[in-house]
């Protein structure tokens, strides 16, 4: 997808710029003439609504460090001070910690996407890892922020993530108290924290650079998962056609993230949340925020601490190897029969773990989260590996022309 720019420099100031710096031809050739597969759906709209989003949470970010205190006796107050003498501060605050549920929101149904159609497939295999590290650190960026207001669970979960670190042998205990920068959750872990929160956007925004950059190199997938083999026939401008689509669709999100914000700001918040961290009174569960719950179920559903953090990391890493592990060679699932059948139960299972990490790791709600837990992994482990060799898949068009007009298929 990537050769020679399409752009010409027409005035003496562009012909004088692209000579000693290409910037507007890269803008061109990334934004305005890249070759988009012409057969895309709303679906791929998110890579541009996570931008929009990754924009929104930076800038709001920035506004509120310039009013937050990262001082344990200062900080919950210096929250409500932003909420109640900052100018428009509640908007800010609200739109912030809103803004973190629907860029989750938004980078679950991406990968989702990915997942259903083999984004992670050949040639684009360094793009799905890259996606797989920017999502990892925006687990660490979403933590990071959530302990910065100080209220009850801020504090409590501060203690209990970090308190994981110590069941690691040899290095465990080092690597604790690194991150608390004292032997229990205090001031030094908040500046921590802090400092952290605020740097990791910007080194998100520099792997999404890398991202951007590994998709205009292997080419967009599409929904039928052939490569585009004629450039003029089955692909369009990126300009108008992708962006009035990617518009239209952020402006959709933005009416459900502007819902969110101005009408039920603290939904998804944690009643607890809103009393001053006391560390001589603990929760009565602890609840994490609703896009790590998850993880949080995989976590608490496995008796040992070491073997849970094992099994917690692996839960997301395990998506890096997806290339490896799903060798089809059919890419979409529109194509795979038994694999829309193991994908939708997949999907209902990290459902279900996310329910479950709301809900008192006992009795029942545990046995269920161990079920669930071993299916995650076992998806993964075995039943994608045993379909990519035994499934019979449908007829795959011969070409993207040929999928758009219904018509030329091939047997995979």
């Amino acid at each position: 997808m990537s050769g020679h720019s399409q752009y010409t420099p027409k005035s003496g100031f562009a012909k004088w710029l692209e000579r000693r710096l290409p910037i507007i031809s890269f803008v061109y050739d990334s934004f305005v003439a890249y070759p988009t597969p012409k057969n895309l759906n709303y679906m791929w709209t998110f890579g541009a609504i996570l931008s929009f989003m990754l924009v929104a949470q930076i800038i709001t970010g920035i506004v509120l460090a310039m009013h937050y205190t990262p001082e344990t006796t200062l900080a919950f107050d210096s929250v409500e001070k932003i909420m109640r003498d900052v100018n428009w501060g509640w908007a800010l605050r609200y739109a912030h910690a809103n803004g973190a549920s629907m860029f989750f929101l938004a980078v679950y149904i991406h990968i989702a996407r990915g997942l259903y159609y083999g984004s992670y497939k050949e040639p684009r295999e360094v793009l799905w890892i890259l996606g797989v590290v920017i999502f990892m650190v925006m687990m660490a960026t979403g933590f990071l922020g959530y302990v910065l207001p100080w209220g009850q669970m801020s504090f409590w979960a501060a203690t209990v993530i970090t308190n994981l670190f110590s069941a690691l042998p040899v290095v465990g205990p080092s690597i604790t108290t690194w991150l608390l920068g004292d032997y229990a959750v205090g001031n030094a872990t908040l500046n921590r924290f802090f400092a952290l929160h605020y740097l990791l956007p910007f080194i998100i925004v520099a792997i999404v650079a890398l991202h951007v950059w590994a998709l205009h190199v292997t080419g967009q997938g599409n929904p039928d998962g052939v490569e585009v083999k004629d450039v003029k026939k089955e692909t369009v401008p990126f300009t108008p056609y992708a962006t009035l689509k990617d518009g239209y669709a952020i402006g959709a999100f933005l009416v459900l993230y502007a819902w969110m914000t101005f009408f039920v700001p603290n939904y998804l918040g944690h009643p607890d949340n809103y009393i001053e961290a006391n560390p001589l009174v603990t929760p009565p569960h602890i609840v994490p925020e609703w896009y790590f719950l998850p993880f949080y179920a995989i976590l608490r559903a496995i008796p040992s601490k070491l073997i849970g953090v094992i099994a917690l990391f692996l839960s997301i890493l395990i998506l890096a190897a997806l290339p490896w592990l799903d060798t089809s060679k059919v890419k979409s699932g529109s194509y795979r029969p038994q694999f829309r059948k193991a994908y939708w139960a997949f999907i209902a299972t990290c459902v279900g773990l996310g329910y479950l990490g709301s809900q008192p790791a006992e009795g029942a709600f545990l046995w269920i989260a161990r079920i669930l837990t071993f299916y995650y992994f076992f998806h993964f482990v075995c039943i994608l590996p045993w379909l990519s060799r035994h499934e019979k898949t449908e007829p795959v068009p011969e070409s993207i022309e040929a999928a758009v007009n219904g018509r030329g298929v091939s047997h995979a």
